[in-house]
């Protein structure tokens, strides 16, 4: 990272506008804020005659919460060597976070905990991406660790009842409301209506103990798979 370099800043609460100003005095002083801006119209003012080096961009603007997004894609667009570091009190909006990471952003910082840190300045400067401050690194490592112990659930669950890959698919399908005659239909199930059948009864043994496969239907038997974690409720996808 360079020795200086400057910031535009665009948030419309001016409370919270005081409050980051006073960190780059503070704790990088090497930042030369050299403008500020509420909307997209003045910011694409101060464009025209500066760009700077890093653009802090709140994703709340006006009332709305997508209106950052679209201005981080323009941006990323017409000055793509431009840092984009968002911080946003978008606390519970994750599919937010993905849409503007997508759109180029280089980083998160949430407006809780610690807030904003001269080490995500710092970070973003330098050109790492995906820079995160630590209430949004606690969210992602929690999704992680629910992400992996269902994995492991999931692949103990294929060996201890044997599931192959065509329970998995009829399974897969019958949660998604699909009928036995739809899923004979499907090219990754070379299987008949009768041999569906076959196959259903045989997971029912093989899912539920003696004392319980009396009267288990597919509503009841899709559950048993959910909660084994044979099949993902979080991505249920059709075949062709």
């Amino acid at each position: 990272m360079k020795n200086g370099f400057t910031v535009i800043i665009v948030e419309d609460a001016r409370l919270e506008l005081k409050g980051t100003e006073e960190i780059f005095r503070t704790d990088i002083p090497e930042a030369e804020i050299i403008g500020v801006a509420a909307n997209e119209e003045e910011l694409d003012r101060l464009l025209q005659s500066q760009v700077p080096d890093l653009l802090l961009l709140d994703l709340g603007l006006g009332g709305s919460t997508t209106v950052g997004v679209d201005i981080c894609a323009k941006v990323k667009k017409n000055f793509p060597c431009m840092k984009v570091l968002i911080f946003t009190g978008e606390l519970l909006n994750e599919k937010l976070w993905v849409d503007v990471l997508d759109a180029g952003a280089d980083g998160i910082a949430l407006k809780t905990g610690e807030l904003l840190t001269k080490h995500e300045i710092y970070n973003v400067m330098a050109g790492k991406r995906n820079v995160f401050n630590q209430p949004i690194l606690e969210k992602i490592v929690g999704r992680f660790c629910e992400s992996v112990a269902r994995e492991s659930a999931r692949k103990k669950s294929l060996i201890e009842y044997d599931i192959d890959r065509y329970d998995e698919c009829f399974l897969r399908h019958l949660a998604l409301g699909y009928t036995k005659e739809m899923i004979s239909s499907l090219k990754t199930m070379p299987f008949g209506v009768k041999s569906l059948e076959k196959r259903q009864a045989d997971l029912v043994s093989r899912l539920f103990g003696d004392s319980e496969q009396r009267g288990i239907n597919v509503t009841r038997l899709v559950v048993r798979a959910i909660e084994l974690s044979i099949i993902d409720i979080e991505n249920l996808e059709a075949d062709e």
